[in-house]
């Protein structure tokens, strides 16, 4: 016998002789019957407020993304906690983003560039999230300072995303592929439908002078290596010079480690070097073995 039938049958038989009897123009009203197969939401924990937007009380009850609009905020933040994790876990080569302290919808990031072109470019941006993430666009990326580059927007300094994300796909599109993407422009260069016109004649047309114009470009933006962030966030990505009273202690450090036996098993990697020469790009590591121990 159905187990479900069964249990409906028993409730049936299991009720009160007084709801029998009451007058035939009494409208009762069954107790309400059982989920099953179907979860719940628990409920919305008292004073418990969201770091990201605010939702207008004029929003539909259903959000876009099919969770009831009590939860969108909370949904948000959740979908964006996993998305930062996941680009830790992918560990980015050249590539250091920290989610914003005023918004969960801001990342601020930097790139660096070891070869090719755009060799020894340090280019700090901001990814935006669109506020009904995931199913929304795809985020946007902007350069503090404008890269002379064909795909960035040599005045608003916007990366051209969408050509590689022309629709932003849930669960399968995520904010690490966009990172990658904003790197793989600087050794990859596509002319295709310009934001930059005149880097893109000119890479097609004069690659000595687009040479020039990238080795100013690079020049321009590690000029502006130390400037202040320009949003007020303590989060915000910051470079300060060299100062060997804090810096030469854990240099030291860097170049004397070594991995414990015990460690062995635990398959842990040691990361590169990311202290630079003062006045320079160039990792430590580059400088003479004799300094290694």
């Amino acid at each position: 016998m159905n187990p479900f039938w069964s249990m409906s049958a028993n409730a049936s038989r299991k009720r009160s002789d007084s709801e029998d009897k009451g007058g035939q123009g009494d409208q009762r009203t069954s107790p309400p019957r059982a989920s099953f197969g179907k979860k719940q939401l628990p409920s919305i924990p008292k004073n418990a407020v969201p770091v990201t937007k605010h939702v207008s009380p004029a929003a539909s009850v259903q959000s876009t993304n099919g969770t009831h609009a009590s939860y969108g905020p909370f949904y948000l933040e959740y979908s964006l906690l996993a998305e930062f994790t996941l680009v830790i876990k992918q560990k980015l080569p050249g590539i250091y983003v920290q989610p914003s302290y005023r918004s969960a919808l801001m990342w601020f990031g930097v790139i660096f560039i070891r070869h090719g072109l755009y060799q020894d470019g340090v280019f700090k941006f901001t990814v935006y999230i669109p506020d009904n993430y995931p199913d929304g666009d795809c985020p946007r990326v902007v350069f503090d300072i404008p890269v002379f580059h064909p795909l960035v927007d040599p005045v608003s300094g916007e990366l051209d995303v969408r050509r590689a994300f022309a629709k932003w796909r849930r669960n399968h599109n995520h904010i690490w592929q966009v990172l990658m993407y904003a790197r793989t422009i600087f050794y990859k260069i596509s002319t295709v439908e310009p934001l930059n016109p005149e880097a893109a004649v000119l890479y097609d047309k004069d690659v000595q002078l687009f040479k020039s114009k990238v080795v100013d470009s690079v020049k321009l933006c590690n000029s502006h290596l130390f400037d202040q962030p320009k949003i007020d966030d303590p989060y915000a990505i910051s470079f300060s010079p060299w100062n060997p009273a804090i810096h030469d202690e854990a240099k030291e450090k860097m170049f004397t480690y070594k991995r414990r036996p015990e460690d062995h098993h635990k398959g842990l990697q040691v990361s590169g070097l990311s202290w630079v020469k003062p006045g320079s790009t160039q990792p430590f590591s580059k400088e003479d073995s004799t300094l290694q121990t």
